[in-house]
């Protein structure tokens, strides 16, 4: 998942002027890559990697090297920031990639990649609740594809999609998707560094860090075997670093700090489909009448939600 350090859904305000050129690659590759990691964490985990060690290993490499070429690139006084910077990249870090993305690859162990990517699609339906506790009044339609999404979301998690998803599993993938929405919410009020490749790589650098120690509280260390990890994992690891984080997580940087949020959203029911498509086709996971029933909701839904906050704004 990614999938961010910001909502899924409209507010008011400016934006700078953007290269649509830009906008619809950064796009194409949130739509695109992010859709394919559910299926590689997915391998990660399968090749008998832990899931926090793993997805630490993913963040604190790409976070290095996305720190390196930075400095080569603009010097490290490029890297520099306020501590109030540094503390909002944290907590980005660890709502978004610690406790979200974590969330993903634990649950993966017995929910396949596309139903948790189907999941995950909820997000914006959370991040519209948060907006409403936050006292804003939605539009008529823009209920409706919350209840809409909700209800599919419901089939899909009591159910499990009639896979060999445990229920535990569900829960954790559940409370990754609210972890992901808050923080994708809150983040614009946290003071991020103005640069969104420097926030970036503070935000996996700390949310990859915070992954080690949650890594370690819960015995991973014991569990994983070096020579035991099948090279199809190692693959699937570098794919994440590579593509996962320094491509598509610095497109999804860009596309917030440039990009109309209601443009952004449309990945929400873009992903997936790709990574049902994906489990489906490289992996044989099941594509069963639940999943594609409460799929179809849930995407109907946030489309519906994405639609009318869009109207709102125009």
């Amino acid at each position: 998942m990614a999938a961010a350090p910001a909502q899924v859904l409209p507010e008011a305000g400016p934006r700078p002027a953007a290269s649509s050129a830009m906008i619809w690659s950064a796009l194409a590759v949130v739509y695109l890559v992010w859709g394919s990691t559910y299926l590689f964490i997915r391998i990660v985990i399968e090749a008998k990697i832990p899931p926090m060690l793993g997805m630490a290993a993913r963040f604190l490499l790409a976070a290095t090297l996305l720190a390196a070429f930075l400095a080569l690139r603009s010097g490290v006084s490029r890297l520099r920031v306020t501590t109030r910077e540094l503390l909002g990249a944290g907590v980005v870090g660890l709502l978004l990639l610690a406790f979200g993305n974590g969330a993903v690859a634990v649950a993966e162990k017995t929910v396949p990649s596309g139903l948790a990517a189907l999941l995950i699609a909820a997000v914006p339906l959370w991040l519209m609740l948060l907006r409403v506790g936050g006292g804003e009044r939605p539009r008529p339609l823009t209920w409706l594809g919350v209840l809409i999404g909700f209800g599919g979301a419901a089939l899909l998690a009591l159910s499990g999609g009639d896979t060999s998803a445990k229920p535990i599993s569900v829960v954790i993938l559940i409370l990754g998707t609210i972890s992901w929405a808050a923080g994708s919410r809150f983040s614009p009020r946290l003071g991020l560094p103005k640069d969104p490749l420097v926030a970036t790589v503070y935000e996996m650098a700390i949310g990859g860090s915070a992954m080690v120690l949650i890594g370690v509280l819960a015995g991973e260390p014991a569990q994983l075997h070096l020579g035991e990890v099948e090279p199809k994992g190692w693959i699937a690891l570098a794919y994440l670093v590579v593509f996962g984080s320094l491509l598509a997580y610095s497109a999804y940087s860009y596309l917030l700090a440039n990009a109309p949020i209601s443009l952004i959203g449309t990945y929400a029911y873009v992903n997936p489909v790709v990574a049902v498509f994906l489990g489906w086709l490289i992996l044989s996971e099941p594509i069963t009448g639940k999943i594609l029933i409460g799929g179809a909701v849930v995407v109907l839904g946030v489309a519906l939600v994405v639609s009318a906050e869009r109207r709102r704004t125009v």
